[in-house]
């Protein structure tokens, strides 16, 4: 009997085999498997559904390959297949010959009721290159544990086994969830990496902060908690099917703080994350504006599809602000310091037994916001700023609205047992020249995501 490979079908015959595995979950070579049953068997019972999925449940039309890499976090990514199922999405698996030292393909393959593959020189799957087809048959791919090593491979295109095959020739786009010891992630070779792949397109979950597998050791490098990530997840698949309310609109925002120096050594600062504002930053993109972020000194990565300009002072961030202009948005959410020293010390200021407490002479900075608030001409048609209070929070946003000349204020209270400075939630208070209005707790994703539909609907009519 002569023998047929996938190699000698004609390329439309392929294809739709390709579309027919993927619909129900297969690879081709299993979907070839099933027709060839039977068609044996001569009946007209339909194929058979993928392990672990009902006869009577529609396939899902969203597709995730999860690339597990080889660190301790690859125990959360079992959970992680668990929470994306949850939400309706197909999963398949490459798992890293170091993921292998942390769980088994079995486990992963119990739960996603698929295949889970390994090896770049598979013979049973690579007859029709097969990695190919893993990368060009997702939707998105998921780097979870997104180890330094891999990040590394990534940033600099080596594909010296499947999951780096897979990445350099995927198609679909790619979210890293990074985990690794502090050090490592604070390295200026990881940092290079981080800032190349960010250039790249590629989207970053977390890290986190917080303890570490070893013993003693804290601090950012964990891997975001699987929710997190399967939530990131849902988003960037709403955003991918959602409207572009914000198509040909250019948006500014500030965020994170300001650093305004002392001498060569210490500088005044505030507690400022900058959370929010990439949030903002990032819904704003999503919805598909062209996004300038003008950022003070953060930890946080660039958000996908966002040009940032990284500044120290409140006079840096002033004149980024002023190049990016005109704009048809602009949201200041960053906390500028509102003084600086007058005369900065050259050398370091010592500390001598017996003298005098040295004395610092302050200056007030710019005000960036009523500075672009009060532009003659150039002025944005919405100029929204923020109002971070510890008490009187509406009166004092209210106040600042007509001082400032701006159309909206966002207020929140950053009293110290809020948690909001620095934190992942918010509470605000929309307050406008109609009134004010406050907004549910939630994160500060999704304080973004209802801002900027807010701003959608203002740009259309009525910015009250």
């Amino acid at each position: 009997m002569a023998s047929l490979t996938v190699r000698q079908i004609d390329e439309a015959l392929k294809q739709q085999l390709r579309l027919r595995a993927a619909h129900h979950g297969r690879s081709v070579e299993d979907e070839i498997r099933n027709i060839l049953r039977d068609a044996a068997s001569d009946t007209e019972t339909p194929p058979a559904p993928a392990p672990g999925r009902h006869a009577n449940e529609p396939a899902p039309v969203r597709r995730v390959l999860l690339i597990i890499g080889g660190g301790i976090a690859a125990y959360k990514s079992l959970d992680l297949i668990r929470r994306l199922k949850e939400r309706g999405i197909a999963v398949r698996c490459i798992l890293t010959k170091a993921a292998e030292e942390f769980i088994t393909p079995l486990s992963a393959g119990a739960i996603t009721g698929e295949r889970v593959f390994s090896d770049l020189f598979d013979p049973t799957h690579e007859f029709d290159v097969g990695h190919i087809r893993l990368a060009r048959e997702a939707d998105l791919i998921v780097v979870a544990p997104a180890t330094a090593d891999l990040m590394a491979k990534m940033a600099n295109g080596l594909a010296n086994d499947l999951a780096t095959a897979v990445l350099l020739a995927a198609k679909a786009k790619i979210v890293l969830a990074p985990a690794m010891n502090p050090a490592m992630w604070s390295h200026k070779a990881t940092q290079r990496n981080l800032a190349q792949l960010a250039a790249d397109g590629v989207t970053f979950i977390g890290p986190n902060s917080g303890e570490m597998a070893e013993s003693g050791e804290r601090g950012l490098g964990r891997m975001a908690e699987p929710l997190e990530i399967a939530a990131g997840v849902e988003r960037i698949f709403k955003a991918a099917g959602a409207p572009q309310p914000l198509q040909g609109k250019r948006v500014l925002i500030t965020a994170g703080p300001t650093h305004e120096p002392i001498d060569p050594v210490r500088y005044i600062a505030n507690r400022s994350s900058g959370k929010q504002g990439y949030a903002i930053a990032q819904a704003a993109a999503a919805a598909g504006a062209d996004v300038t972020l003008i950022s003070g000194p953060v930890n946080l990565p660039k958000p996908d599809g966002v040009k940032v300009v990284s500044v120290e002072t409140a006079r840096d961030m002033l004149e980024a602000v002023e190049r990016a202009l005109p704009a048809d948005v602009a949201i200041f959410a960053a906390a500028v310091a509102d003084w600086r020293v007058a005369n900065v010390g050259a050398q370091k200021i010592k500390k001598k037994a017996g003298s005098a407490t040295p004395e610092l002479s302050l200056t007030e900075n710019p005000d960036i916001l009523s500075t672009i608030a009060h532009r003659p001409s150039g002025r944005p048609s919405l100029v929204i700023g923020f109002a971070a209070e510890t008490e009187n929070v509406e009166a004092n946003a209210k106040a600042k609205l007509a001082r400032k000349g701006c159309d909206w204020i966002l207020a929140n209270d950053v009293s110290p047992d809020t948690g909001i400075m620095g934190g992942d939630n918010n509470t605000i208070t929309l307050v406008t020249i109609s009134g004010a209005e406050p907004w549910p707790p939630q994160s500060k994703e999704d304080a973004a995501t209802m801002l900027i539909a807010r701003i959608s609907a203002a740009l259309k009519g009525d910015k009250s």
